[in-house]
């Protein structure tokens, strides 16, 4: 096999994990194909010996090309929606029931709330929470920091959750439930975690290294947070971007923060910055 043939195969490999990131991106799939396509060229003028992460470096050019459609898009003022999962008279060449597998998959209401963001949001917020994209890797497609860019997809996050979101609850009241996190956690109470997380709880994890943890589910999460407690670091509630989190100190340095989201009192996502010298950066008030 060729070399050229041999990186045709692995793209083919990567193709439809392309396809679910440019549908979620763009909300058609006649324009996800073209993008995919587009990819496939940028691959094949590129040479391959210089890719370390063929898979990370095809979700980097495909999100780089979404964005650029949808900055285009946007400066027409074009209508982006063309998603019609129950036509079967499409005559553009899509396959109705491949345009519903994917539909569905999102949800029409999710893509109609995504169109409503800006298009950096968007790319934010889908490669980092649907397909655990490291901000670290978001932040130079859309010419921002990291952190820049993790307040962009929180923002998205937001307005994805709900137009008028419920207030978040007060720094007391988030500050106990924080407590009781943190005291469930150190004493190996798992029920206890599992009380104070929602069922549906997200938990994202960026160590640094281009690798984004993710875990879904509060006995999932529960069980994380009692192995954690054994890393001989101390957690203790902190103050960051606004809202009570946690910090995890070893030997008086920050080695990791933890950002949460409260809804109806209970923790709904915790995003962790596990990479010490990030962590230390970040700027954090004790509030012991």
């Amino acid at each position: 096999m060729s070399d050229s043939e041999f990186l045709a195969e692995r793209f083919e490999q990567s193709r439809e994990h392309l396809r679910s990131v440019a549908y979620r991106m763009l909300g058609s799939l006649s324009e996800a194909d073209d993008a995919v396509q587009e990819s496939w060229i940028r691959l094949s003028r590129t040479d391959s010996d210089e890719i370390d992460n063929l898979g990370g470096w095809l979700t980097t050019v495909v999100g780089r090309v979404c964005l650029d459609m949808l900055r285009t898009r946007r400066s027409r003022a074009e209508q982006p929606l063309d998603v019609r999962p129950n036509d079967p008279a499409s005559d553009d060449g899509v396959d109705p029931q491949q345009e519903a597998v994917l539909a569905d998959s999102v949800g029409l209401a999710m893509l109609v709330v995504l169109d409503k963001l800006t298009p950096a949001e968007r790319l934010s917020f889908v490669l980092h929470d649907m397909f655990a994209v490291p901000f670290d890797d978001i932040a130079p497609m859309v010419g921002r920091t990291p952190d820049a860019a993790r307040q962009l997809a929180s923002r998205a996050r937001r307005r994805v959750q709900g137009v008028d979101p419920a207030p978040s609850p007060s720094l007391h009241r988030q500050r106990e439930i924080i407590d009781a996190f943190i005291t469930a956690a150190r004493g190996g109470d798992f029920e206890a975690l599992v009380n104070v997380l929602d069922p549906d709880v997200v938990l994202r994890a960026d160590h640094g290294k281009g690798a984004l943890a993710l875990v879904r589910g509060s006995r999932e999460v529960a069980g994380g947070a009692i192995a954690f407690r054994q890393g001989g670091s101390e957690s203790r509630p902190v103050l960051v971007n606004g809202a009570i989190g946690i910090a995890a100190v070893m030997e008086g340095r920050t080695v990791s923060v933890l950002e949460v989201t409260i809804v109806d009192d209970r923790i709904a996502t915790i995003e962790i910055t596990a990479d010490p010298v990030r962590a230390a950066a970040l700027d954090v008030t004790f509030v012991d």
